[in-house]
């Protein structure tokens, strides 16, 4: 270990410490592969550090959030193939189950991984199979690399039930064997980590109770979508302090799998914690995203190139805008009309005259003024519409509404019904605090059922979740960010098979 005050730089001081690893005099005590140099070198400030392990194939420093422990240099020290020696020596991939695109994916990855880059990012528009994508290249990194944990971060909770479901149905190419019959895979539930297991999945908001010490997690703080993260670009990165249950070299490899640009920011250091190698899947890549995967890129698969290739289907947009949308309106004082106000908690309503006149913008709507007449409109034209969208169909076609709120969603949902003349079965509010069922018996419900025949939602099937009978998206609330749009878009791009979607849709054609 070489020691140097705060705030010195440490790149060039490697040289001192390849010095003392290579001059240690004879007869003291050590433990050396080739009886000479010592196999680890540090430099630190205290405040940063960096490691260095010269049984790796090309010895490089790189930044640690703190020393590793002794038995994880004992064992990194006993290990037949270091970790970085058997990414350079991966089998050949067997191809027989998997198609072009995620074939490039994962050799694109592993020409990387063997070029030691310590973070690497694939695009992958949605409905090409980035999760089953992700299982091989797990798979791949357990079994032939030897790494010891997988990190798979998900954006929501009902996303990890996803993702553990195609791990257990995943089956090797290798053996007979399925992934968790084979290997450890734990979906948590709670804070505590199997150390048996060889992938865990969860949120980063989990994440960061465990590393904060904290026993137990609220699970409906992993029901909305990173995505939504109100003004995540101004707050503060979040804390993060050693954790001795979860040291830094817990995991070997980190997959993040659509997470929000705000995991790059405020929980950028929940990520940096872990020396661990950084594996980025996406089907939106901001600028941001590919700028903290270091512009490594490895594979590019857009909505475009799948259209082409058959995987998703193309669209065509609608549009629908009023008057109130567009310049907002101006409800005017009359001491004889009483305007109806709604408790935000409670939704308990009030009757009170105006005390001056209340002029609204359209970014207010449904927010700080709720105009009935606006959504009623929107409704109503969108009914009168679908014979023209959806010739000679007879039926509502699977739509997805999304709202603004869980108090518009309430709203829309009602004024749905009002505007068909259909019943609660007809639509339904989809979102984190709907209840009854669980949000998967919901979900399901949409995708395999006739009914219901509209959802609504805030954001709880607008990243990730696959409904691939949805044949309309009725976007009630502005995106600000394009990212999340493609995400929400996606929902509606999945193909499926004509016998497949008459079975919830009858009438659609063949």
């Amino acid at each position: 270990v070489e020691a140097k005050p705060e705030g010195h730089t440490l790149k060039g001081v490697e040289t001192q410490s390849a010095k003392y690893i290579g001059g240690l005099p004879k007869g003291l005590p050590r433990w050396t592969p080739d009886g000479t140099a010592l196999p680890f070198a540090y430099e630190s400030t205290g405040t940063v550090t960096q490691f260095t392990s010269n049984l790796d194939p090309e010895p490089c420093s790189r930044e640690v959030f703190a020393f590793h422990r002794p038995e994880e240099l004992v064992r990194l020290a006993g290990l037949e193939r270091q970790l970085r020696a058997s990414l350079r020596k991966m089998p050949v991939l067997d191809t027989s189950k998997l198609w072009a695109k995620q074939v490039t994916a994962i050799e694109s990855l592993e020409k990387s991984l063997a070029a030691d880059r310590p973070r690497s990012l694939i695009q992958m528009v949605m409905g090409a199979g980035k999760t089953f994508t992700a299982c091989n290249i797990a798979y791949r990194l357990i079994k032939f690399a030897g790494a010891k944990r997988v990190l798979f971060l998900v954006d929501r909770n009902n996303l990890g039930k996803q993702t553990l479901n195609e791990f257990q149905q995943f089956a090797s190419p290798y053996n007979q064997y399925k992934f968790t019959e084979e290997f450890g895979v734990q979906h948590l539930k709670k804070n505590t980590i199997d150390p048996a297991a060889k992938v865990v999945i969860t949120t980063i908001q989990r994440l960061y109770s465990i590393l904060k010490g904290e026993e137990e997690f609220d699970e409906s703080g992993e029901e909305s979508s990173m995505f939504e993260a109100a003004n995540a670009l101004v707050k503060q990165p979040l804390p993060v302090v050693y954790n001795e249950k979860i040291p830094p070299e817990f995991f070997d490899f980190i997959i993040v799998d659509e997470c929000h640009r705000s995991i790059y920011n405020v929980w950028r250091q929940v990520l940096e914690y872990f020396d661990a190698t950084l594996i980025g899947l996406t089907a939106t890549p901001s600028a941001q995203t590919i700028g903290f995967f270091q512009n490594n890129l490895v594979m590019e698969y857009t909505h475009e190139q799948a259209v082409l290739d058959g995987v998703n289907v193309g669209y065509d947009v609608y549009r629908i805008e009023t008057q109130v949308t567009k310049d907002g309106a101006k409800l005017i004082k009359d001491p004889a009309y009483l305007v109806p106000k709604r408790d935000r908690t409670t939704r308990k309503k009030r009757y009170a005259a105006l005390d001056d006149d209340l002029e609204y913008t359209g970014t207010q709507l449904d927010r700080d003024v709720v105009n009935e007449s606006q959504i009623r409109l929107v409704i109503r034209t969108f009914k009168e519409r679908l014979p023209e969208i959806f010739p000679g169909r007879t039926e509502c076609p699977k739509t997805l509404v999304f709202a603004k709120t869980d108090l518009h969603a309430d709203d829309v949902t009602r004024i749905i019904r009002e505007e068909f003349g259909k019943g609660n079965e007809f639509c339904q509010k989809i979102t984190s605090k709907s209840t009854g069922k669980k949000p998967e018996e919901f979900l399901n419900d949409f995708r395999n059922s006739y009914f219901p025949r509209v959802a609504v939602t805030v954001d709880m099937i607008a990243t990730g979740t696959d409904v691939k009978p949805l044949e309309c998206l009725l976007f009630m609330r502005n995106i600000s960010s394009a990212a999340y749009f493609e995400q929400m878009k996606g929902r509606g791009c999945r193909i499926i098979s004509p016998d497949a979607l008459q079975a919830v849709t009858p009438d659609a054609p063949g």
